[in-house]
């Protein structure tokens, strides 16, 4: 027990603790000061002997003192707990359920034994996750299932990340791994440890796995595929089927994979430590021997292994002994195939193989020889004994021999040599060592072939090693294996705490928190009892070099020498043949027996004499070097003879090892190997991984808490959580702390420091000050506190719900009360009306009853009263007078006495108001004095002011505007009032004019009355007969009536009946119509279904093939460029003579084009094959490497000997098509005189111009002088324009006679074929005309004076250009000095206010400005000045111009004018229209792809010159040349310019400009070969110019098709770059980033925190991924690009985002909350705003977030009954199965108040979705690229309009 200086901590040194209560020591450890935690209601856990620990609640507060505790069990059981009398220690807290299913452990608040527990079992159990951190362990449960979580996909979504950003995984431990080993450039480990059948070998596997997929290799050799292999050879080798693993490894291995400097694999290295050899003699009931015996039995039938003499596998004693030769689910005879692959890929031969396996097989036929005892000390193997003979037979050794030392063995002794007999025991245990050690040695030898296999020739830079090593071991009887075993996890265990501890003391130092001295159980005591001098494996030694050495008298030394002397050694009570070791795990009881034997690991000599003579050559190479087999990872020997498992120690040499090494025994070869492995991993940074089994019946899924318990001791898995909650284990920074806890605080509370406000909180909320620490970044807390502050906050937030609880269910309760108040009111309003009217019923009948009453009593009392009243008026008269009387007399007195009063108040109150008077008037005087000043003053001040008019002019405008409304308002008036007595005026006269009408109307009505009468008297007369005529009508019509009455009823009848049938009629057709009607609609339906269904499928199917054709497309060109890359490699391994030899960058290495014809493919064929044989001479090529150049020039070969055939045919076809032509009648004679006549003129006039010339060069050097002939003279611009004129001239006269003389000669042959003149006499006879010696002097005179001219133009263009560089540099001079005055000006600025700032800005500004105008002033000066100079240098030339030619006219004779009336000099050509071409020289091609392609700078051309430039000017040229019909011009043009593009894209392929604008160029180009192609399809969207531009000699379809797939290429290239860009923003802007800040919560994260979601500098925001949406689009709008491409990349892009933002969440289970799915949501919808911003809600991008959309809703939904089950299916329709159960398995709550799914519910959606089709894939292809479609996007601009801008260098291009 040591005391280190590691922790922060209270812990008292203890003595040791035994294995029993460490358990609970461990689990109760944090609980010292959280007794104010235990009150009612909270939850403990308590021991359990069946499920380890129970979770329990108090059902009272704990009281200091209490020896019992009230609890009650989860399944409703009250308990009484009884606290230890001793210790008084209370169970441990659980962790509150918002922390339950954590990633990391160290998350935990509460951190002990049955929190770790249950959190492991919820993971694995509830939420299906297999891995889970704890602090740096990843601790990995076999789940006894395949799951789909190691795919390519998973391993691309881990590369690259933080460890704590993902959720657990052994990827992610491997990816930390190899970040650490390029970030700090040290050596990286992964210690996998486990017992059997945990999954070590598994978890090895996927992170060998992992790096070779991530790093790839450096060379073509494949290695990461070699390394692959290795797992299957050594597999087959070394792992067997045992009780609690069907692969178990039966033996340790380290393998380092090395890493270049650019940290890509180019080796490995395998160290091997005990093998268990035992196993291949011998294994216990249900297990087997090693898979590659039973992979050769199963595959004995191949004819190869028809020699072998092969069996089943129950044959052969070795095979049969567990009785379980078979493994479901595994086929051993493909598993045979696997390994014989493996062992092809590693480089081992077919021959080696078929001897490793003859070995294997003599090894089986071994097994099964037998030995009949003679007597009880010898034995005999029977005569020509079958097994024998078969191994002699493979093993190439005599029989006789063989035999004999199976059964003798020989004794040395000093003198003599002795051969004694050996009983049958004894030779079988001799034949069973024999063929272990002839396994160990094949063993070691197939190890040393994978090493040397695996062994790179580059120099290694930094490996990564993987530790798949057994762990602690504890069985009913352990021997000298698990004691091996359990001394390298001793050693592991140690190195594991150190480590630890020293991680823990660099947070603390970088934090700078105090540390203090605590005690924590060192293992070295443990250590030093097996290792030190003295100790077990000493004594061991010791005891196997004495003669009599037993495994008996080793016991009795162990026990004198350390029992009672050692804690840690005990003897066991009932034996006297074991001991006890107390290890880190547990306590373990070794039985002696047989340790000697098996440390000493005897093989008879004999034996292998007998087997090193072997005629078969493999079998001596196992031993003719023991010690260098027995380590074949080394130089040196090692020594490894263990008898049941052997070790290697690692690759270092060490100096002065003798031969004698193998002497050495078993034991301390194994200590050796294990120090220098500890030296190996403490040299590197280690990494650990812990396989638990969670049973021991490999169920699936199923969790023994027993095993896991006993295993997470023994891993030292608890330990690591007593570290940790021994100081302060709970760490948050604190942003966290305040973005978590900001609930508890007050807004006064808020400060801008969050470090002090966090300081501040805390200090009100935990008193006790050593429950928490600050440091630099985080604030530390002791175990439980989080949980404190959890409740709180908890409790704080139910109050806040309380509170909305309670107001909104006042506000229902309200409304409902409202509702049930209108509706009582309405009942009472009805029941009150019925009311009122019955009581007002009542009222009118009571007051009838009264009115009644009332009359009659009033007559009564009337009668009454009148008599009283009589009397009573009597008796009043006389009194009344009486008083009355004495009235008057009193009213008399008063009267007068009040008429005295009067006159004598008013003379006083006249006299007083008179005095008043005179006072107040005094007064108002004096006030009104004082005011009428005022307003003097006032009105003073106002009349001088203007603004007293204004005023008054105001009153005056608002008067005359109230005069000029009342008169408007009066004419209104007057109008309507004038209007009215005209219409009473029309009225009148209309009333009088009716009136008149009616008077003359009445009185022609009056004599027709008169006339009437008349015409009555004879009508009455008329009327009479009539009456009669009446009568007789009538009868009339009464028989007819009966008769029609009659008809009628029959008519009806039949009526009826027609109807009736009508109606039936009716209902019949209607049903056939609807009918007819349905199936038609039925028809239609079903077809026009099925049509959307073809068409669907057809679409399908044409975007599969467009895809299928993409991608391969994409493999093309990816080997296209490896091919390039090859044949630069090859060109450099040529060009390289030397080691210092600069070599050409390979960017600038020709891309030859795969679509050029057959001559530059022959050429393209040819180079590699003539390459390839001076680089076989000069360096040794791969074998991979060289097999595939083979493979490569086997198939250039083929395809050129097709072209070759191809070629022929072509000739053969000219041939005929030759012979053809001879037959035809010959040309006519007329038509060759007209050509030669043609011919002559034409030559006539080409001496014309020769003389012509000759002349101006004559004329030039007579009139030569310094002014005339200097170059920029008027006179030499003239004669230099001339001489271009004439040049261009002949240039074109030229041409007119080739092509003539080419028809002459085309016709001839046709005519002549026998005596054709060919091109080269035609040159001839040309060169032989041009003998003429005249015509030589006056061409070379002419050509000098031309020179001479040139020269001196030269010089002066030589002067100005370096004039002009130093105007440039003068330039460049001040600019610079105006940027440094800049900076300081700027520097200025920033230190001075902002006020300050901003008027020292603008002063500037104006300064700038001013200084400009200035400059721009004298500049404007400087030019006018040399433009009136240049004026008057003009005028003179022109006087001196004029005067020559005066002269030279004078001098001409007459004779010559005649001759020549015109000088085609002195004409200036007519320019022609431009028809839309380029025309350049064919030397120039280079020049326009350099400059037009190659160096033309994408952002300049998008920004200034028209979208497309480039593609149009090429395709101009593609015009000119076609209008030439110059094919090779085409071909080459068209090859170059591809070559180009790839060329530049190679080059600059990763910068997005670059790529947009060639894919945007390359589709116009395209569309521009369409539009123009003459093609009908693609004409009718030409104007009639355009059409006239069309192309007339190529058919470029083939271009076209080339083009296409170039611009194929360009947009996956273009889908690459953009997907590299966004990469990094996807993830923190659209999941870590808060964007509606707030509403995520932070969550404990533990030891490995997790990106901060609050934006730093450096992290991006969903604002981020925007603004690169909006560059990527601006850059493709600026370059031209086709809006449908734009809206495929736009669809490309969201896909990109939607796929990562998704996996990402599937692998991220802090992510999977209510909160981050309204986070989700709202980026999806800023995202689709962009897209309705950029009119791009029509591309399809949109539908691409579809599967992340239902993610984010799925998150959000309700998740408890059937209905969510069936909403939740219906719409996640573009989720999988998977990734539904995923997101619910990773759903976990933020707050306390969120509910967690349960795992029946889960069930309920996986029943529900299991007849659905979709794929089991969890992951999205984040890298699947959409097919690419071209649509036809014609160009509206006319090509004759395009003009080239001088920017571009394209001057040696004329337009045509």
């Amino acid at each position: 027990m040591e005391v280190k200086p590691v922790l922060p901590g209270k812990e008292t040194p203890t003595a040791w603790r035994s294995a029993e209560n460490l358990c609970y020591e461990r689990s109760g450890m944090e609980i010292d000061g959280l007794d104010y935690m235990y009150v009612k209601y909270a939850r403990v856990w308590i021991p359990d002997p069946e499920e380890v620990w129970k979770s329990a609640e108090l059902l009272k507060d704990y009281k200091p003192g209490d020896k019992v505790l009230q609890l009650r069990l989860e399944e409703g059981k009250d308990l009484e707990y009884c606290l230890d009398p001793k210790t008084k220690e209370l169970p441990p807290l659980r962790n509150p359920d918002i922390l339950v299913g954590e990633n990391d452990l160290t998350a935990l608040s509460y951190l002990h034994e049955p929190a770790v527990l249950h959190n492991l079992k919820v993971r694995f159990i509830d939420s299906k996750l297999i891995y889970t951190y704890c602090g740096i362990v990843l601790v990995a449960i076999n789940p006894y299932e395949q799951l789909p979580i190691y795919g390519e996909d998973i391993i691309n979504a881990y590369s690259g990340q933080n460890m704590g950003d993902m959720d657990p995984h052994i990827f992610a431990v491997a990816e930390e791994a190899y970040k650490q080993m390029a970030r700090d450039e040290r050596n990286q480990s992964i210690i996998v440890s486990g017992e059997s059948g945990a999954g070590k070998t598994v978890s090895a596997k996927y992170a060998m796995r992992y790096f070779a997929t991530v790093s790839g290799s450096a060379s073509e050799a494949n290695v990461e595929e070699k390394v692959l292999a290795s797992n299957p050879i050594m597999e087959s080798i070394g792992n067997a089927k045992t009780t609690r693993n069907d692969n178990s490894s039966r033996f340790g291995k380290y393998i380092e994979i090395g890493f270049d400097k650019r940290y890509r694999i180019i080796g490995a290295n395998m160290r091997t430590y005990l093998l268990e050899k035992s196993r291949v003699v011998f294994q216990a009931e249900e297990e087997r021997n090693y898979h590659i015996f039973y992979q050769l039995c199963a595959s004995a039938a191949l004819p190869e292994f028809k020699t072998l003499r092969l069996g089943n596998a129950n044959y052969f004693h070795y095979t049969k002994q567990g009785g379980s030769p078979v493994i479901d689910g595994v086929d051993d005879a493909k598993e045979m195939v696997n390994t014989r692959q493996a062992c092809t890929l590693l480089g081992i031969s077919d021959s080696y193989q078929m001897g490793i396996f003859r070995i294997l097989a003599g090894i089986l036929h071994l097994g099964n020889v037998e030995f009949a005892s003679r007597d009880s000390d010898s034995c005999a193997i029977p005569p020509k004994h079958d097994p024998l003979t078969i191994f002699c037979d493979l093993m190439g050794v005599e029989y006789e021999e063989m035999a004999h030392w199976l059964c003798h063995r020989k004794l040395a002794t000093a003198t003599e040599t002795y051969i004694k007999p050996i009983s049958k025991l004894h030779a079988i245990n001799a034949r069973d060592a024999l063929a272990k050690h002839i396994y160990a040695n094949l063993f070691n030898w197939i190890v040393d072939h994978v090493n040397k296999a695996l062994h790179s020739t580059v120099k290694q830079h930094s490996f990564i090693g993987v530790l798949d090593i057994y762990g602690f071991e504890t069985f009913e009887i352990n021997s000298f294996e698990q004691f091996c075993i359990n001394y390298a996890n001793e050693k592991l265990q140690q190195q594991f705490n150190m480590h630890v501890f020293k991680l823990e003391q660099e947070e603390y130092m970088k934090e700078q928190i105090p540390w203090t001295l605590i005690d924590f159980y060192d293992n070295q005591p443990c250590i030093n009892l097996i290792e030190a001098k003295m100790g077990i494996l000493d004594l061991l030694d010791e005891e196997c070099k004495m003669p009599k050495g037993s495994d008996d008298t080793w016991a009795q030394k162990l026990y004198n020498t350390h029992l009672n002397k050692c804690a840690l050694f005990e003897k066991p009570r009932l034996s006297n043949k074991a001991f006890i070791i107390k290890h880190f795990a547990d306590k373990v009881e070794y039985q002696c027996e047989g340790f000697l034997e098996k440390n000493k690991d005897t093989v008879y000599e004999e034996q292998i004499k007998v087997l090193k003579s072997s005629k078969f050559k493999l079998l001596p190479e196992l031993f003719q070097d023991e010690e260098k087999v027995l380590s074949p990872t080394s130089a040196t020997p090692s020594g490894r003879v263990p008898l049941s498992r052997t070790a290697v120690k690692p690759a270092k040499a060490r100096p002065g090892q003798t031969s004698k090494e193998h002497k050495k025994t078993v034991g301390h070869q194994f200590r050796n190997s294990l120090h220098l492995l500890m030296e190996t991993l403490n040299a590197t940074t280690p990494h650990y991984v812990r396989c638990i089994k969670p049973n021991d019946f490999k169920f699936p899924f199923t969790f023994d808490e027993k095993r896991a318990v006993q295993q997470l001791r023994a891993c030292g898995v608890l330990e690591t959580i007593r570290i940790s909650a021994a100081g302060f284990p709970s760490r948050w920074t604190y942003q966290e702390f305040f973005s978590r806890y900001r609930v508890l605080m007050k807004q006064r509370d808020v400060l801008g420091d969050r470090k002090q406000t966090c300081k501040n909180v805390l200090e009100k909320l935990i008193l006790d000050k050593d429950k928490y620490q600050f440091g630099k970044t985080k604030i530390f807390f002791r175990a439980g506190q989080v949980a404190y502050l959890e409740k709180i906050r908890a409790d704080k937030l139910r109050a806040a719900c309380i509170r909305i609880q309670k107001t909104i269910r006042g506000w229902l309760m309200r409304k409902k009360y409202v509702r049930m108040r209108k509706a009582a009111i309405t009942i009472q309003r009805y029941v009150r009306g019925y009311q009122a009217r019955c009581y007002a019923t009542f009222l009118r009948r009571t007051r009838a009853a009264i009115t009644i009453q009332k009359f009659q009593r009033m007559y009564v009392v009337r009668k009454r009263y009148q008599c009283m009243r009589d009397a009573t008026i009597a008796l009043q008269a006389l009194l009344r007078g009486y008083m009355a009387r004495n009235k008057y007399q009193m009213m008399l007195r008063e009267h007068k006495s009040i008429i005295i009063q009067k006159h004598v108040r008013g003379w006083l109150a006249r006299v007083h108001y008179r005095r008043t008077l005179k006072a107040i008037v005094y007064l108002q005087c004096c006030y009104r004095r004082m005011m009428a000043k005022r307003e003097l003053k006032k009105l003073k001040i106002e009349a001088r002011s203007v603004e007293r008019y204004k005023k008054l002019h105001i009153g005056l405008e608002n008067k005359i505007m109230q005069l000029q409304r009342k008169i408007d308002e009066q004419n209104k008036e007057y109008k309507s009032l004038l209007e009215k007595l005209n219409s009473l005026e029309i009225t009148y006269s209309t009333e009088t004019e009716r009136l008149r009408s009616d008077v003359e109307r009445l009185r022609m009505s009056e004599e027709e009355a008169k006339n009437a009468t008349n015409r009555v008297l004879s009508l009455q007369e008329e009327i009479a007969k009539l009456r009669k005529e009446l009568h007789q009508t009538q009868s009339e019509k009464k028989t007819i009536e009966e008769w029609a009455d009659k008809y009628k009823h029959e008519t009806e009848q039949l009526v009826s009946e027609l109807k009736d049938q009508n109606t039936l009629l009716k209902t019949e057709k209607e049903e056939l119509n609807r009918r007819i009607h349905d199936q038609a609609k039925e028809i239609t339906e079903a077809m026009e279904k099925k049509l959307v269904e073809e068409t669907k499928q057809l679409e399908l199917d044409l975007n599969d093939e467009r895809l299928r054709y993409q991608n391969l497309l994409n493999e093309f060109s990816r080997l296209e460029e490896r091919y390039d890359d090859l044949k630069d490699e090859m060109n450099l391994m040529v060009s390289i003579p030397k080691p210092g030899h600069k070599r050409t960058d390979s960017t600038h290495s020709s891309n030859e084009s795969e679509y050029t014809f057959s001559s530059e493919i022959t050429e393209a064929e040819d180079l590699p094959l003539r390459m390839e044989e001076p680089s076989e001479k000069k360096a040794p090529l791969d074998m991979s490497l060289f097999l595939k150049l083979q493979k490569r020039v086997t198939e250039l070969e083929q395809e050129k000997q097709s072209l070759q055939d191809e070629l022929d045919r072509k000739e053969e076809q000219a041939l005929r098509a030759k012979a053809k032509e001879e037959e035809r009648p010959p040309i006519r004679g007329a038509e060759l005189e007209y050509e030669s006549l043609k011919r002559q003129e034409l030559e006539s006039e080409n001496k014309k111009l020769k003389n012509e010339l000759n002349e101006l060069q004559k004329a030039l050097t007579e009139t030569r002088s310094p002014e005339v002939t200097a170059p920029g003279a008027p006179a030499y611009r003239v004669l230099l324009d001339q001489l271009t004129s004439v040049s261009e001239e002949l240039e074109v006269r030229k041409e007119e006679v080739l092509i003539l003389r080419s028809q002459l000669v085309s016709q001839k042959e046709a005519i002549q074929p026998k005596n054709t003149m060919t091109d080269s006499t035609i040159l001839l006879e040309d060169v032989q005309k041009m003998k003429d010696k005249g015509e030589i002097a006056q061409a070379y005179i002419g050509l000098k004076e031309t020179n001479r001219l040139l020269e001196s133009q030269l010089q002066s263009q030589k002067k100005s250009h370096e004039n002009e560089l130093e105007s440039l540099r003068g330039e460049i001079q001040s600019l610079k000095e105006e940027n440094n005055r800049q900076q300081q000006l700027l520097a200025q600025n920033l230190q001075l206010p902002p006020e300050a700032r901003i008027e020292a800005s603008l002063q500037h500004e104006i300064t700038r400005l001013t200084n400009e105008n200035l400059d721009l002033m004298e500049q404007l000066e400087k030019q006018d000045k040399t433009v009136r100079k240049l004026k008057k240098q003009l005028k003179v030339f022109a006087k001196k111009i004029g005067e020559l030619e005066v002269g030279q006219m004078e001098n001409i004779s007459p004779g010559q004018i005649i001759d020549e009336p015109i000088r085609p000099v002195n004409i200036p050509r007519k320019e022609k229209d431009f028809q839309g071409m380029l025309e350049y020289k064919k030397e120039d091609e280079q020049k326009l792809v350099k400059n037009l392609i190659l160096e033309l700078k994408p952002r300049g051309v998008a920004v200034n010159l028209i979208p497309g430039l480039p593609a149009y000017i090429l395709f101009m040229c593609v015009r000119h040349a076609d209008y030439l019909n110059d094919d090779q011009k085409v071909r080459s043009l068209l090859t170059s310019t591809i070559n180009g593009i790839k060329k530049v894209l190679k080059k600059r392929g990763d910068d997005f400009e670059t790529v947009s604008f060639w894919l945007s160029n390359t589709c116009r180009f395209l569309h521009c070969l369409k539009q123009y192609s003459g093609e009908e399809g693609f004409m009718k969207h030409n104007t009639p110019r355009q059409n006239e531009h069309c192309l007339t000699n190529f058919d470029l379809a083939e271009y076209r098709q080339v083009l296409s797939d170039l611009a194929i290429q360009i947009y996956q290239q273009l889908v690459r770059v953009l997907e590299n860009i966004l990469q990094p923003m996807i993830v923190s802007g659209m999941l870590e980033h808060e964007t509606i800040q707030g509403v995520s919560g932070v969550k404990p994260t533990g030891l490995r925190k997790r990106t901060s979601s609050i934006a730093d500098e450096g992290t991006y925001t969903l604002d981020s991924i925007i603004r690169q949406l909006n560059s990527f689009h601006s850059v493709m709008c600026q370059h031209g690009m086709d809006p449908e491409l734009i809206k495929q990349v736009v669809k490309q892009m969201f896909y990109i985002i939607g796929a990562v933002t998704l996996n990402n969440l599937l692998l991220r289970k802090d992510m999977c909350s209510w909160s981050k799915g309204m986070q989700i949501r709202y980026n999806v919808s800023q995202l689709e705003e962009w897209l309705r911003d950029k009119n791009l809600m029509n591309s399809g991008a949109k539908e691409t977030l579809e599967p992340l959309i239902q993610a984010a809703q799925l998150l959000q939904v309700k998740k408890k009954t059937d209905e969510d089950a069936e909403a939740i299916c219906s719409m996640c329709n573009a989720l999988t199965t998977a990734q539904i159960v995923k997101v619910l398995n990773l759903y976990t709550p933020v707050n306390e108040f969120e509910e967690r799914v349960l795992v029946s519910f889960i069930r309920t959606i996986q029943l529900r979705l299991r007849d659905r089709k979709d794929s089991p894939q969890l992951l999205m292809d984040a890298k699947h690229i959409f097919p690419v479609t071209f649509p036809f996007n014609p160009s509206s601009l006319a090509l004759e309009t395009i003009q080239i801008p001088a920017s571009l260098g394209l001057g040696f291009i004329s337009r045509v």
